[in-house]
């Protein structure tokens, strides 16, 4: 049932995969707790989009970044590894599986016969089930690691007393005032800018007579306040600062898995981590993608994905290369840098960033200054003095 073509490409890639259109979403400014969200069926096509670019990229032989030895028509659910944040309603999980649907789309060579002859078809002309391995929020802090963390309720008060922070409020002032009247009850607070620009796109997506009351330009000024505000929140000025802390807790997670494709007893040759925005804005940063493409700071599109492409260059050594799609605007891939290179060796792209990594429950209790919430409680902190009051 599984079908493999083994030509020279690429040894594996690592996908980050943000979610489709969704509904409304409510981030308390002061914490970024959220409300949940449920994908819309915009959101799933989007997703399905990007899983059938993604096929064509990698399951596709005459690609040159075709994926040496992986099944193309047929799923080795032993050739994918796929986790989502489940949290706060099922955007991005059922993101996950809508992409799935265009990677590995419904086929009849997925038919077997049974030893009596007789031969079935799997449910909606030969759907294809690949396991996805949900993600909830009490779990581990991975992928949702700046929520109940002290200290980086501590970096958001700094960011909003900061005088950065401040005088683009001031600037901002005249267009909240004049789109307070299309935020239906939203506070029109600069605090709390990503609200607003939700809020905003929600209704201008599905509210008729909001899409043709919206003064021009509204839109496009309150994505351009929450992009520099979210830029700011998900970011810091050191690598390790808790700012950047949505990519320190997902990194250990892709530096095991290019590590294992590496391996010859490796069957995994794809991974794919469904997740929100965040981590993308920190990714760029910390990676100084954005000194060479500074418009890739801010919140990225729905169904953007990050691939980090693992090759094998001519002296033998594995390389790294990242590339980037920012969701439907991007017809394809973008080549990114990553330290000022667009591909570095495997050793080297985990060497400069492994010191900035967060890759156990216990290091983010640590590293949060948490020791009650999300597993934290199991822990003694009690003899240690750098726990208490130090950010």
């Amino acid at each position: 049932m599984v079908n493999t073509t083994t030509t020279a490409g690429l040894i594996g890639v690592v996908l980050l995969a943000r979610h489709g259109d969704r509904t409304g979403y409510y981030q308390d400014p002061t914490t970024y707790n959220s409300t949940q969200a449920y994908i819309t069926p915009l959101g799933e096509q989007q997703e399905f989009e990007l899983g059938s670019f993604l096929r064509n990229i990698y399951l596709n032989p005459d690609s040159p970044s075709f994926i040496q030895n992986i099944s193309t028509d047929v799923v080795n659910i032993d050739q994918l590894t796929v986790r989502a944040d489940a949290g706060g309603g099922n955007a991005i999980l059922n993101s996950a599986y809508s992409l799935l649907q265009g990677l590995y789309p419904s086929t009849t060579k997925s038919e077997m016969t049974l030893a009596n002859g007789t031969t079935v078809l799997p449910p909606l002309g030969g759907y294809q089930y690949v396991p996805v391995e949900s993600l909830e929020y009490w779990q581990s802090p991975s992928l949702t690691s700046w929520m109940d963390c002290p200290y980086f309720q501590y970096h958001l008060a700094r960011i909003y007393a900061s005088s950065a922070f401040i005088n683009m409020s001031t600037t901002a002032a005249p267009f909240l005032t004049a789109l307070k009247p299309y935020l239906g009850g939203v506070s029109n607070n600069f605090t709390n800018m990503w609200n607003i620009y939700d809020h905003v796109n929600v209704q201008y997506t599905y509210n008729k007579t909001y899409y043709e009351t919206l003064p021009p330009t509204f839109l496009q000024q309150a994505r351009y306040y929450a992009d520099w505000v979210q830029r700011n929140v998900f970011t810091d000025s050191a690598s390790n600062g808790i700012g950047q802390i949505p990519i320190r807790t997902l990194l250990p997670e892709v530096f095991w898995a290019l590590g294992n494709m590496t391996k010859t007893s490796n069957k995994v040759k794809m991974n794919i981590q469904e997740i929100d925005y965040k981590p993308f804005i920190s990714l760029f940063n910390v990676t100084n993608a954005t000194v060479t493409d500074p418009e890739i700071a801010g919140i990225v599109n729905y169904a953007s994905v990050v691939a980090f492409e693992l090759s094998q260059n001519s002296q033998g050594q594995n390389e790294v290369s990242m590339k980037f799609k920012n969701g439907t605007q991007d017809s394809q891939f973008r080549q990114l840098t990553m330290f000022g290179n667009t591909s570095i060796t495997l050793d080297s792209f985990i060497q400069q960033l492994f010191l900035d990594t967060i890759n156990s429950t216990n290091n983010w209790c640590f590293s949060c200054n948490q020791t009650v919430d999300r597993g934290c409680s199991v822990f003694n902190y009690s003899n240690d003095p750098f726990l208490y009051g130090v950010t």
